[in-house]
Parts: C-alpha cells; structure tokens; sequence
C-alpha cells in the first residue's frame, strides 16, 4: 500500500514539476475567480489580466517542453495572442469608471 501511494506521489510530482507554469497561472486564476464571487469584479478582471500576461511571460521565456499546456501553437502566435487579451482585460478593468463600486 505505502509503495502504490509513493508511486502516485511521485507521479503526481513529475506532474506538477513539467506543468508548473501551467499550475502557477491557474493558481492566479483561482484569485481572480474568488475576487469575482466576492463581488470585487474590477480587481478580479484586473488579476486575469495579469494571469494572462503571466502565462504570456512563461510561453516567452521558457521551452515549449517546459510549459505543458500553456504551449498550443507556435511561441510567437501564443506570446502575441496572450498580451493582446492580457493587455486588453487589464486595461479595460483599469479604465472603467468604477461608479462607487471595486
């Protein structure tokens, strides 16, 4: 039993040592969901936008075996796609008037 669930565990950390820009974006995304059902939507769309420019980040600066998932076409149509959205949310979520609101 104790060798099966040390199997799984160090599977699991094979896992999440190749995916780890993958988990630290979702991580941000997570924050950003919580902000949002916590009625904050102007901070949570902010921290969105900055996950998407994280995982912009991560495509950029490391090899495509290394970002798991966050690789899906070629480096430079991922990168571009990433910091037009990312860009764009957080500065949409920057330049709305908030009216009395977060």
């Amino acid at each position: 039993m104790s060798q099966r669930l040390s199997a799984e565990m160090a599977d699991w950390g094979q896992f999440a040592k190749k995916n780890l820009p993958m988990l630290a974006v979702l991580v941000v995304i997570v924050v950003a969901v919580v902000f949002v059902l916590a009625d904050r939507w102007r901070r949570g769309a902010f921290v969105f936008g900055i996950a998407t420019l994280l995982a912009a980040a991560f495509r950029l600066t490391m090899p495509s075996e290394r970002v798991g998932l966050l690789a899906v076409r070629s480096k430079a149509f991922d990168v571009g796609a990433l910091v037009a959205v990312g860009g764009a949310i957080v500065w949409l979520a920057v330049s709305i008037d908030p009216l009395g609101t977060d």
